[in-house]
């Protein structure tokens, strides 16, 4: 039985408005963007009291701290799922402790609850329903297809936020196989890579959205390539003038 956190009085955080929210969140390290943290604050924030966000790949906590706050004035929940595996590429353990004293530090203890498990394992056994997903998790191709899977949870009409999309080769792909060519989610809109969807059947207006962000896609896969090679200067071309991949 995973445990519950306790409702927050909504009268205990009258100020949590956006800037002082990115301002704590923005202390926490990781590759969150302020206009794709305020996509998931205005999605977060819309929603009725008590309701509940489930997060897909929380890392050091950098999103979850945007959400706790959206959701901390009306009871809300963040479940925060992420398996903290050990490696160099994704931090293990000491990351996991890193995300507990970032939520502790933002006073979200008892609006986060962190669920230490691979999305896709947890998944098939899931019940409870929520109001929000967001995907920032595994970026291949067959993790995204299963994340997708947890929409089934979400009532009609609620957010679907993944980041990433448009700019790894992985998820994009299982956007264009599962969302272009599926019936249940509609691409509304994008803050560079974090990208909005909808439960609902999507019209061919909604289709023809996803298609044109392809080029923008394919410009950022060329960029990763030239990083890859060590030709920032080439990458400059393109308006890319980081040493790190665009997201």
């Amino acid at each position: 039985m995973i445990a519950q956190p306790e409702k927050s009085d909504s009268s205990e955080y009258p100020d949590a408005d956006w800037p002082s929210t990115w301002a704590a969140a923005d202390q926490v390290p990781g590759w969150l963007k302020e206009g794709q943290a305020r996509l998931l604050w205005d999605e977060a924030r819309a929603l009725p009291a008590g309701s509940s966000v489930l997060e897909i790949g929380s890392h050091q906590g950098r999103s979850t701290v945007v959400l706790g706050r959206a959701l901390r004035h009306g009871g809300g929940t963040v479940i925060a799922v992420d398996p903290f595996i050990e490696g160099k590429l994704f931090g293990g353990l000491s990351t996991r402790e890193k995300f507990e004293a970032n939520i502790t530090g933002a006073g979200l203890e008892n609006v986060v609850e962190l669920v230490a498990d691979y999305s896709t394992a947890l998944r098939p056994t899931w019940s409870r329903s929520f109001d929000l997903l967001y995907i920032d998790g595994k970026h291949d191709y067959w993790t995204l297809s299963d994340d997708l899977r947890w929409a089934v949870h979400l009532p009609d009409g609620a957010g679907v936020v993944i980041h990433d999309c448009y700019s790894s080769i992985g998820v994009t792909l299982g956007i264009l196989r599962h969302v272009l060519f599926g019936s249940t989610l509609a691409y509304e809109r994008r803050s560079d890579s974090q990208s909005l969807f909808r439960v609902r059947r999507p019209t061919t207006a909604d289709r023809f959205r996803i298609l044109a962000q392809l080029p923008w896609w394919i410009r950022n896969v060329v960029v990763k390539v030239f990083l890859r090679l060590r030709l920032r200067p080439v990458a400059r071309l393109f308006g890319h003038d980081s040493p790190y991949d665009p997201y």
